[in-house]
């Protein structure tokens, strides 16, 4: 998810925690207890020493719900680090304990001149916490990848059900704040937003598994061994999927809306839902396309085999789920040396609508030792890494 959702979220899940309901605010007897609509949980947070007011809570929902993507920095020590250590550490189930006590601490220091914010940092903990835990979750959600158990394992984990940017959830989000902002003592407002936003991600993962049953079908149908079927997310609907079926050689990929019966029909005009949303066909009309993996046989040379097991390449092979060819080369470097070249892209980032997708890499064999280098590929410009 982008970071301005995570930042959502994570304000949410503050306000459903630090609401502090009339009875709680006002009441002259600070002992009476819960009213059937604050609830247990309500007598246990405003009984806390210190528990912060709700606004500043929310703030720090906010700063905690955006803080994994702090890992973006990475990007600083180049390519591979950030593609490696991405959603690593500061998205780990693991340390995100020690993660919310960092920011409980920080923003505890920013509060220090309010007098309302007496309760120091653990009053702040539980709150940075659980939107820290929100962002997990958030990215959980895509197919991207998550690094949960980081830093003992870097296995990625993703449900793969909703696109990386999905308005409709940012929306559900959005207006769970505002609901809950018209309605200050309550809590019930937060909790439908995070509730209606858990059902958007049920109603994607249900278009998931319907784009599951379409490659198989369609698999069998044409008689394709299944080594591997991936089914991504894509924009505009929680029904546009690309499904690619791997049989052991090629990609068998096509682009479908699993519930639509007419295929949808844009113009240049038309906005930007349904131009992004056209292209993916009912299922009875999809166009297949194969797409080798590692180009065709007869025409690849077979060093390119060789380039895609290098060692300096390991970090895309980790990386890439869907990996194939772009394009393979045989030239000169500037210094008249021999080189090899084989670029490869990942075709989890490829759908119509997208004039070029990221995360294109190149490993070059120099020379007859095949020594590798690693470039980057944008815009048809190579850039060494």
């Amino acid at each position: 998810m982008d970071t301005l959702t995570h930042a959502l979220s994570g304000a949410l899940v503050a306000r459903l925690i630090a609401a502090r309901p009339p009875a709680a605010a006002h009441s002259p007897l600070p002992d009476a207890p819960a009213s059937r609509s604050t609830g247990r949980f309500s007598a246990f947070w405003d009984g806390r020493p210190g528990a912060p007011a709700p606004w500043q809570a929310v703030v720090v929902g906010l700063v905690a719900g955006a803080f994994p993507d702090i890992d973006a920095l990475a990007q600083l020590a180049g390519d591979v680090a950030y593609l490696r250590h991405h959603r690593g550490v500061t998205h780990s189930l693991l340390l995100a304990p020690l993660w919310a006590l960092v920011v409980a601490v920080l923003m505890s220091g920013a509060f220090a001149t309010t007098r309302r914010q007496k309760g120091g940092w653990k009053s702040l903990y539980p709150v940075a916490l659980a939107a820290i835990l929100a962002h997990i979750a958030g990215d959980w959600i895509t197919q991207f990848g998550t690094m949960l158990l980081a830093p003992f394992s870097d296995a990625r984990f993703g449900l793969g059900a909703v696109f990386i940017i999905d308005l409709v959830f940012s929306g559900l989000l959005l207006a769970g704040l505002a609901l809950a902002a018209l309605v200050p003592p309550r809590r019930w407002p937060a909790a439908l937003g995070l509730m209606a936003a858990a059902a958007w991600v049920g109603v994607a993962f249900a278009g998931k598994q319907q784009a599951i049953a379409v490659g198989e079908q369609h698999a069998r149908a044409q008689g394709w061994a299944i080594e591997q079927l991936v089914v991504m997310p894509r924009p505009a609907s929680p029904f546009n999927w690309t499904v690619s079926v791997f049989d052991g050689q090629r990609y068998h990929v096509a682009h479908v809306n699993t519930q639509r019966t007419e295929a949808l029909k844009a113009t240049p005009d038309d906005h930007f839902i349904r131009r992004f949303s056209a292209p993916f066909l009912p299922v009875p009309q999809a166009a297949w396309q194969s797409t080798p993996r590692f180009g065709d046989p007869a025409a690849t040379p077979g060093w390119v085999a060789a380039a895609w097991q290098h060692e300096a390449f390991a970090f895309y092979r980790w990386f890439a789920l869907t990996p194939a060819l772009l394009k393979a080369e045989e030239r000169r470097a500037a210094d008249g040396t021999p080189e090899r070249c084989a670029f490869f892209r990942d075709l989890r980032f490829e759908f119509p609508g997208r004039e070029e997708a990221p995360f294109r890499y190149g490993i070059c064999l120099l020379g007859e030792g095949g020594e590798g280098r690693v470039v980057r590929l944008e815009g048809g410009v190579e850039r060494r890494l």
